[in-house]
C-alpha cells in the first residue's frame, strides 16, 4: 500500500514540480518583476530601511491585529524552519552545489512575488465574526477577482488545510525529535534506536505547548514569535559564521562549485548528479519550500498587521525572502560545503548533513546548540502554519471550527514524533506545489492592482 502511495505521489510530484511549476513560479516572478520595474532590486535599500525601521519601533496593535513586527515574525516563524536546514541539505545532495544558485534565482524573483502577495493580502483583507483581521490568497481571490474565479479560493484553502499537517506540523516535529535524539546519542545519554518512549514524551509536551499558544489567539502567537524568531535566527547565523570563518580557505572553491554546478552538475558531483534540470528543480522547489514565495501563505500572517498601507507592509515580503533564503539558506549551504563533510550526491539527505557540517568543525559539543536551533526553527514553523491552517479552514467552514481544528492540529505533533516520515516529506512537497498553482494564477490576474498600488504609494510618498 505504502509503495503504491509513494509511486502515485512521485508521479504527481514530478509533474507539479516539473515544467508547470517552473513556468508558474519563474514566469509569474518575472512578470511581476518587469511590471514593477524590478522593484525588489530598484527599491531594495528603501525596503530594508522601511522594514528594519518599523521592526525597531515598539508599539501596541489594535484588537484582533498584530504589530507590523509581530506580523513579519509570525510569517518568518513559518518560513525560517527545517527547510533552511534539512531542505537545503537535501537540495545539495540530490541537485548538487548548483542547486544553491537556483535557490538564489528563485529568491530574487520570489522577493517580488511575496511583495505582491503581502500587498494584495492587506489591500483585500476583511474582519471575521470575532473582529480579527483575516486575509491571504483566499480573500484576495474572493474580493479581488470576479465570481467565476472564486473556485480558486476554495481550492487554495482546501490544499492549505491538507498541507499544514505535513509541511507545518508532522515533518517539523519529526525534525525536533531527530535533533534531540542525535544530541543525546552523541552524549551517550541514550542508545541509538532506543528513543521511542522519549519521542512520545516530546510529542505530548509539544502538543500541549502548541495548543496553549494557538488557543490563546492571534495576540499570543504574535508575542511568542516576536521573541523566538530573532533569538533563533541570531544563534544560527553566529554558529554558521563560525564554521565559514574557520574554513575560510574553502569559500572561493565552494562558490566556484555553486556557479559551475548550476549549469554543469556532473562536473562538480562526479556524474552522480548529471541533470541540469534536476539541479534547477531541486533548487527552486526547496527554495520555495523554505521562503514560501509563490505559495501565498506568508501573506495570511501579514494580513493581520495593524497598518493602513498595503505597499509598506509588502516590503516585509522582500525582507523575509532575503533573510530566509539569501542569508540563512546560504549560510546552511556554506556550512555543508565549506566544512568538507562527505556528501552522498544523488542520495536523499536531511538535517543530519547540516549537523555533520557543524560537528566536523566544532566537535560533538556543538550538537546541543544545533539541536536547540533546530527545535526553535521547527517549533516556530508549527506555530506559523497553525495560524495558516486555521485561516484556511475558517474560510471553508466559518470560525466555529477554529478551536476544534487547533486541538486536532496540536495532537498531530504526537504522530510526527513517533512515526517514520520519509514519505511525508515528499507528500508535503507535492501539496506545496498544489497550493502554489491557484495562488499564482490569482497573483498573475491581480498584477495590475499591485502596479497601481505601488504607483499610488510612491506618488504619495513623494508629496511628503
Amino acid at each position: 500500500m505504502l509503495s503504491t502511495i509513494e509511486s502515485v505521489n512521485n508521479v504527481v510530484n514530478n509533474f507539479i514540480w516539473g515544467v508547470p511549476a517552473m513556468i508558474c513560479i519563474i514566469g509569474v516572478g518575472l512578470l511581476l518583476s518587469f511590471r514593477t520595474r524590478f522593484l525588489q532590486i530598484r527599491k531594495f535599500p528603501y525596503a530594508m530601511k522601511v522594514t528594519i525601521g518599523r521592526m525597531l519601533r515598539k508599539r501596541d496593535a489594535s484588537d484582533g491585529a498584530l504589530t507590523p513586527f509581530q506580523a513579519v515574525c509570525t510569517a518568518l516563524a513559518a518560513t525560517v524552519g527545517t527547510g533552511n536546514i534539512a531542505g537545503v541539505a537535501g537540495a545539495i545532495a540530490i541537485g548538487g552545489p548548483g542547486a544553491v544558485f537556483w535557490m538564489w534565482i528563485s529568491a530574487i524573483l520570489g522577493m517580488c512575488t511575496k511583495f505582491s502577495e503581502v500587498t494584495l493580502a492587506v489591500h483585500f483583507r476583511e474582519k471575521n465574526a470575532d473582529g480579527d483581521l483575516v486575509g491571504g490568497p483566499m480573500y484576495y481571490i474572493k474580493n479581488g477577482l470576479k465570481k467565476n474565479w472564486h473556485w480558486l479560493a476554495y481550492l487554495f484553502a482546501a490544499f492549505g488545510v491538507l498541507t499544514v499537517f505535513g509541511t507545518g506540523n508532522a515533518t517539523q516535529v519529526n525534525t525536533i525529535t531527530t535533533a534531540i535524539d542525535s544530541a543525546l546519542i552523541n552524549y551517550g545519554v541514550i542508545e541509538a534506536g532506543k528513543s521511542g518512549t522519549l519521542n512520545l514524551i516530546i510529542g505530548i509536551v509539544l502538543a500541549a505547548l502548541i495548543a496553549l499558544i494557538l488557543l490563546g489567539g492571534i495576540k499570543r502567537i504574535g508575542r511568542v514569535t516576536e521573541k523566538l524568531v530573532p533569538f533563533m535566527a541570531v544563534v544560527y547565523i553566529l554558529l554558521a559564521l563560525g564554521v565559514i570563518l574557520l574554513n575560510i580557505k574553502n569559500v572561493p572553491g565552494v562558490f566556484a562549485s555553486i556557479f559551475e554546478g548550476a549549469f554543469s552538475p556532473a562536473s562538480v558531483t562526479g556524474g552522480a548528479v548529471g541533470s541540469f534540470f534536476m539541479s534547477m528543480k531541486k533548487g527552486v522547489s526547496r527554495g520555495i519550500f523554505s521562503n514560501e514565495a509563490g505559495l501565498g501563505t506568508g501573506s495570511i500572517a501579514h494580513a493581520c498587521a495593524d497598518t493602513q498601507k498595503p505597499v509598506k507592509q509588502g516590503f516585509f515580503g522582500i525582507f523575509e525572502v532575503f533573510v530566509d533564503t539569501i542569508v540563512i539558506c546560504t549560510m546552511t549551504a556554506l556550512v555543508i560545503l565549506c566544512s568538507g563533510v562527505s556528501i552522498g550526491y544523488g542520495e536523499a539527505a536531511g538535517a543530519e548533513l547540516t549537523i555533520n557540517g557543524f560537528t566536523s568543525t566544532y566537535g560533538n559539543w556543538v550538537s546541543i546548540f544545533t539541536a536547540v536551533a533546530m527545535c526553535c526553527f521547527a517549533f516556530s514553523t508549527i506555530l506559523g502554519w497553525g495560524l495558516y491552517g486555521t485561516r484556511c479552514i475558517e474560510f471553508l467552514f466559518g470560525s466555529k471550527v477554529n478551536k476544534p481544528f487547533m486541538v486536532f492540529y496540536s495532537l498531530v505533533a504526537i504522530v510526527g514524533a513517533t512515526m517514520d516520515l520519509g514519505l511525508m516529506w515528499s507528500i508535503a512537497e507535492t501539496f506545496n506545489g498544489l497550493m502554489a498553482i491557484p495562488n499564482l494564477i490569482a497573483v498573475f490576474l491581480l498584477s495590475g492592482v499591485v502596479v497601481k498600488l505601488v504607483k499610488e504609494y510612491f506618488e504619495n510618498e513623494g508629496k511628503k
